[in-house]
């Protein structure tokens, strides 16, 4: 597996960037999201509680997620010296290591950025203004908690699942790869949207971020891999 060229990741981290501001300086989330939410009945286009999809698309992507990564983990575990494993264990490591830091560093963002969900806001029956990433709340408003609404944690699981992309060489297969990925994230994030917990924007910007963090996991588990390959020079 070749390294991943810095042109790659900065690029990534240019349309990151570009997404952020697109998003946060443009009133697109509210005009998507205005189509989501019925102003008559003061209702989201689908209802938080209803069993079957929230099992679906909440509960059992996210176990079916888990269950694939400790199947992948207990094969490199015990199946280590096997051919398959061998002949793709840096496309491994790289899926093991993105599906476990994702997760984690989007979660931490959303700990730290205090945006509000759509829910929570006036414009849809909350009691938090609208604001951007980079605007502060009114002096006047009173935050009795912290949110935890941005980026979009949930969908960041499916996204994880684009570094499926480095186990293969073959074209076909890293569409199909990228397919996967790209499917899971979008179920996991739409079903977000229309329960009014997430934004459009939350979830093109944990793509945007879940891609650039598994550049930079296949750069650096690339280039270690390759730096034990070198031959040793005697003196």
């Amino acid at each position: 597996m070749n390294v991943i060229r810095n042109s790659e990741i900065l690029c990534a981290g240019i349309i990151l960037i570009f997404g952020i501001v697109l998003f946060e300086s443009s009133s697109i989330n509210i005009w998507v999201q205005n189509f989501l939410y019925d102003f008559d009945s003061a209702r989201w286009i689908w209802d938080r509680d209803e069993k079957i999809s929230k099992f679906i698309f909440y509960d059992g992507i996210k176990s079916l997620i888990v269950v694939f990564f400790l199947t992948i983990l207990i094969s490199v575990t015990c199946f280590r010296k096997s051919k398959l494993v061998q002949n793709h264990s840096e496309g491994l490591i790289i899926l093991i290591l993105s599906v476990l830091l994702i997760p984690l560093l989007v979660g931490t963002l959303k700990a730290t950025t205090n945006m509000p969900c759509p829910k929570n806001l006036e414009h849809y029956g909350g009691s938090y203004p609208t604001i951007s990433l980079l605007e502060s709340y009114p002096k006047e408003f009173y935050q009795p908690n912290k949110v935890k609404c941005y980026p979009a944690g949930h969908a960041s699981g499916g996204f994880a699942l684009l570094s499926l992309v480095f186990l293969f060489n073959n074209k076909k297969h890293k569409v199909l790869a990228v397919s996967a990925g790209m499917s899971l994230g979008w179920a996991m994030g739409l079903y977000k949207m229309v329960i009014g917990d997430h934004f459009l924007g939350h979830t093109v910007v944990t793509m945007l971020l879940s891609w650039f963090i598994a550049l930079l996991i296949a750069r650096a588990v690339t280039t270690f891999s390759n730096k034990r390959k070198l031959p040793k020079v005697s003196m």
